[in-house]
């Protein structure tokens, strides 16, 4: 864990980001589990970016063609209304 910069404003420390489909030994990412992909989805139902996750770029793009195929086939809402 990294402290936080002696200018910065923050005032919590910085955690590290780590890939959790890496740190899990995930090798695919099933559309047909709605539970995990609502977690990489907003309230609105935009998928989350790596930036703010922290995935990998390799899983980003599994979750995001799991999120597109679960949207398809209605086990997750493309929006919220």
């Amino acid at each position: 864990m990294r402290e936080s910069r002696p200018n910065s404003p923050r005032r919590f420390p910085v955690r590290k980001k780590y890939c959790r489909f890496c740190a899990e030994k995930i090798a695919y990412i099933d559309y047909k589990n709605p539970e995990l992909l609502s977690r990489f989805i907003t309230e609105t139902g935009k998928i989350l970016p790596r930036r703010v996750t922290g995935t990998c770029h390799y899983h980003q793009k599994q979750l995001t063609r799991a999120i597109k195929r679960a949207r398809i086939l209605a086990l997750l809402p493309f929006t919220v209304r």
